[in-house]
């Protein structure tokens, strides 16, 4: 796989809770000069990714109910409705974990259409992090399959908060359980080259990670 083709699959992404407007700025420009699919940032941060991206074919990615997900769902949506006026054209929406886990799937099902349909009247992509690290198999294959029912564009594995992030076998699940036509995207945990082609190859579509230039740069340090 060329380094360009792997830059495109690639969320380059700051959430740390102590990141800077200048890291953010330098994470935009990164994301311009290798050609990553999108930058990922903190809310706070969409209006200044959204200058600084203007025009380059990077999409601004933001987090919604991040990094838990059992915030009220009229937050989740509003904190959307404001990420998508000031820029985001793609959301990773946490999964309320908890009510999945208490047998609430109405709930967290209504939830995810709401911000799926939310997304679909702005052109911009869902992604809904349902948090492998803390599933049983059982679990993931029904969050995997209520997303896919209430609209969501991508299943994304981790917020990168948990104890683990994306594995081979998390990704292989998800795609044995989605539609062909629901997206998976990996992240937590993703450090090397050879993970993130490991992951794509057992059917992840994107993959998000804080370490996209040290992954596209691998090849430049390697002996020919």
């Amino acid at each position: 796989m060329s380094t360009p083709h792997l830059a495109a699959t690639l969320d380059h992404t700051l959430l740390r809770p102590d990141c800077t407007e200048a890291q953010i700025s330098q994470l935009c420009q990164e994301a311009r000069q290798y050609g990553f699919a999108s930058a990922c940032v903190p809310p706070c941060y969409v209006p200044l990714a959204a200058r600084e991206l203007n025009g380059s074919g990077v999409a601004v990615c933001t987090v919604i109910g991040f990094p838990l997900g059992y915030n009220s769902p009229r937050v989740k949506f509003k904190e959307a409705e404001i990420a998508l006026a000031e820029g985001a054209t793609e959301l990773d929406l946490v999964l309320n974990v908890s009510w999945l886990k208490s047998g609430n799937l109405e709930a967290v099902k209504a939830e995810v259409e709401d911000l799926a349909d939310l997304a679909d009247v702005h052109d911009a992509i869902l992604k809904v992090i349902i948090e492998t690290a803390l599933l049983t198999e059982a679990e993931m294959e029904a969050a995997a399959r209520l997303c896919a029912e209430a609209g969501a564009h991508f299943v994304k594995t981790s917020t990168g908060f948990a104890s683990r992030g994306a594995s081979v076998a998390d990704v292989e699940l998800l795609r044995r359980v989605l539609p062909a036509g629901v997206r998976i995207k990996a992240s937590g945990g993703i450090r090397t080259r050879e993970q993130a082609q490991a992951l794509l190859a057992a059917g992840a579509d994107r993959l998000g990670t804080s370490n996209s230039l040290a992954i596209v740069q691998e090849d430049e340090n390697t002996p020919s």
